[in-house]
């Protein structure tokens, strides 16, 4: 049937659960339903998509560890200067480390050997390859099973609470 995206009281993400276990949450009314696809269950009780919980639930803030994986991740496993998805990406920092650049979040993105190479030694200006989106670092390792969801044509309505991650 589905997964569906927990917000905490604050609207923000929290995790993603089985459509079950938030019809659960809900008949306990320690949520309330966000939004819902249209579908029902149980004797018309409609399929959540998105569900609040009503208590705020604190977390402690996890910091996301900048790794390849993670880079190739939250930029969608494509060339971020020609959309380019395959197998053969690399690592291409926006302005080189030999310019000062840094190994950071808001340095480092996926590109396509092609673009890797064509780039070199310059910045995405100077080689007039603008990004299709700036990098930036994850706010929670949800986002990347958030969009996830998202980029394969599901869950559309979660993008807008793609804000806070």
């Amino acid at each position: 049937m589905g997964k569906v995206l927990v917000l905490n009281a604050s609207y923000e993400p929290l995790n993603i659960t089985s459509w079950r276990r938030a019809i659960v949450l809900l008949i306990k009314e320690k949520a309330e339903q966000v939004e819902h696809n249209g579908k029902y269950v149980y004797a018309n009780f409609p399929l959540p998509t998105v569900i609040r919980l009503r208590q705020f639930i604190h977390l402690p803030h996890k910091e996301i560890s900048l790794t390849r994986r993670n880079i190739l991740n939250r930029d969608g496993h494509s060339c971020q200067y020609c959309s380019y998805s395959g197998d053969d990406l690399t690592l291409d920092h926006v302005m080189p480390k030999s310019r000062g650049g840094s190994d950071s979040w808001e340095n480092i993105v996926a590109a396509c050997v092609k673009c890797n190479v064509k780039k070199g030694n310059r910045t995405p200006q100077e080689a007039r390859m603008p990004l299709h989106q700036n990098p930036r670092r994850p706010f929670s390792s949800l986002y990347f099973e958030v969009n996830k969801q998202v980029q394969n044509g599901g869950h559309q309505e979660w993008r807008k609470y793609m804000i806070g991650l």
